[in-house]
């Protein structure tokens, strides 16, 4: 048994199949991707904003830091430059 086929009835039936495309439902859920990315983008936007908070309160009052204390040795040689006999000389 042979089937033939003549170029017109070949064009028919592609031009019947172009209006029986199936048209797929969105999917109408968040899909895991996006709830992953929404979960992990929470955490940080909560993690900068915890950290400014912090950052500010702690600006606030704590009170500045203590210098160092300069060496007797970067003492003598800052006077010198200036001119000044270091005291003891």
């Amino acid at each position: 048994m042979t089937c033939v086929w003549s170029r017109s009835a070949m064009a028919d039936q592609f031009a019947d199949s172009a209006n029986n495309v199936v048209i797929e439902e969105v999917n109408k859920g968040l899909n895991p991707g996006m709830i992953v990315l929404i979960v992990v983008a929470t955490f940080l936007l909560l993690f900068f904003v915890g950290n400014y908070a912090l950052y500010v309160y702690a600006q606030k009052t704590l009170p500045p830091r203590k210098k160092k204390p300069v060496s007797k040795k970067k003492m003598k040689r800052e006077k010198l430059k200036q001119g000044v006999s270091a005291p003891g000389e």
